[in-house]
């Protein structure tokens, strides 16, 4: 087969078709731009919770005088009880699942109020409101059922919270905005198939006598076939080139000049490294998609 003469007659159906062509790179483009979008997304999702969940604590709330749980009966905790929950987290059966304890008092409690939200809220909020507190990192942030089965409702201890419980409500949330992204890739995804199908159908038909002649002088379904592969392909390429460039812009300024100038929460931000991995993921899920479906639909044209 000689392939300059395959590349020329693909160019040449990229010209009669332009317009058609420019639809195709179009769709692909939007469409792969969500694909790597949402890729993006998840990934940048893995990492929050990858950072989260190896800082999150779980907070043992000791009892303040006006604590209405049954384990606070007797008011706020005394120093026994301050004692007996320290000597349980440092026992034997805890020390595969505690990797470190740090012990709050209500006035180091009642000063982080302070210096977080101002001192005019020190006419409103006194040391004993809050209570002392221990702060449980855990060396399997899985394993926060461990210390709420063995502190949940021993004397002295108000409630055991699982900082995590905050930061699902957010990591859910993403997901499903991830699956939106998904789905509205893949109807994309749909209709650039369709398209390249129509397409090729259509640059088919306006080279019918050509076909024809190219038939009768013994040419091959392969030789055939493959301007018409090429077309599509090309076009795909291109379309998918353009996603990548949006990706990588996207992530250059808005987020790694916009958002994370602007978001302190989140530490660990997708770059120009996550990038690299699914530009290469999104060219080839182009490529591959329209390789098949000019393909099938130039197969379909030779045997009618």
């Amino acid at each position: 087969m000689r392939f300059g003469l395959v590349l020329a007659e693909a160019l040449s159906g990229l010209r009669r078709n332009a317009s058609m062509v420019v639809s195709v790179v179009l769709v692909t483009f939007v469409s792969l731009t969500f694909v790597g979008a949402a890729m993006l997304m998840q990934m940048q999702i893995s990492k929050m919770r990858d950072y989260w969940v190896d800082r999150a604590q779980v907070a043992v709330f000791m009892c303040r005088a006006d604590s209405s749980t049954a384990s606070c009966a007797d008011g706020a905790a005394t120093a026994e009880q301050l004692d007996a929950v320290r000597v349980r987290l440092d026992s034997d059966a805890l020390v595969d699942v505690v990797r470190g304890v740090r012990f709050e008092s209500a006035d180091e409690a009642y000063q982080k109020v302070l210096d977080l939200y101002g001192d005019d809220y020190a006419d409103f909020i006194t040391p004993e409101q809050l209570g002392e507190t221990y702060w449980v990192n855990l060396v399997d942030p899985s394993k926060t059922d461990v210390i709420a089965e063995a502190f949940g409702g021993m004397d002295g201890v108000e409630e055991v919270k699982d900082q995590m419980q905050y930061l699902e409500p957010l990591f859910t949330a993403l997901t499903i905005a991830t699956y939106i992204a998904v789905g509205i890739a893949g109807l994309m995804l749909v209709a650039a198939v369709l398209l390249i199908a129509t397409t090729i159908r259509l640059s088919a038909y306006a080279r019918r006598r050509e076909l024809g002649i190219m038939r009768l002088v013994g040419a091959s379904n392969r030789f055939i076939q493959t301007p018409f592969i090429l077309e599509g392909v090309f076009a795909a390429f291109i379309g998918s080139l353009l996603a990548g460039g949006a990706i990588v812009l996207g992530v250059h300024f808005g987020v790694q000049r916009y958002l994370r100038e602007r978001v302190d929460f989140v530490t660990s931000w997708v770059d120009l490294s996550d990038v690299a991995v699914v530009i290469p993921l999104i060219v080839g899920v182009g490529l591959l998609l329209a390789a098949l479906s000019a393909g099938f639909a130039i197969r379909r044209w030779l045997r009618i």
